[in-house]
């Protein structure tokens, strides 16, 4: 679960849910998907959230992986259950989307106490936490300079 990058702030005539991503969260996406190539990690699908800043993370954050994102409209607010939204998209899929919806999720299906940063990734096997990485953190992984 990456929950989405930095994005600029609400309030500048833009609807929330049109809001992009800030060119820190265009780099924190990167960085993201950088980490995950540089790890192996391959993805059957990645499902994201509707909203701007959502998808814009999961296009960045997919590029390097090669992974064909989907749109769930459950991902854009309120409760989900990852493994609903997984189900049918194959066995390594990314979701992408928002807190505290995600940290929640987090939380219910491991039972780890935890806050997701933006552009943060939490990696779920079996209903098991296993990584929990902060944006620099992906950063470091990729081997690129800050964002």
């Amino acid at each position: 679960m990456l929950r989405h990058a930095d994005a600029i702030p609400a309030g500048l005539d833009l609807a929330d849910a049109a809001r992009p991503l800030s060119d820190k969260g265009r780099g924190q996406a990167r960085a993201a998907g950088a980490a995950l190539a540089r790890l192996g990690v391959q993805l059957d699908a990645c499902v994201s959230s509707p909203r701007v800043r959502a998808l814009d993370t999961a296009r960045l954050a997919c590029e390097p992986l090669g992974a064909e994102i989907t749109v769930d409209e459950r991902l854009s607010s309120g409760p989900f259950d990852p493994r609903e939204i997984a189900e049918g998209h194959g066995e390594h899929v990314m979701l992408v989307g928002h807190n505290p919806d995600f940290t929640e999720a987090v939380e219910e299906l491991t039972g780890a106490r935890l806050t997701l940063k933006k552009g943060g990734l939490a990696a779920i096997d079996e209903d098991e936490l296993v990584l929990l990485l902060r944006p620099r953190e992906l950063v470091a992984i990729a081997g690129l300079a800050a964002v």
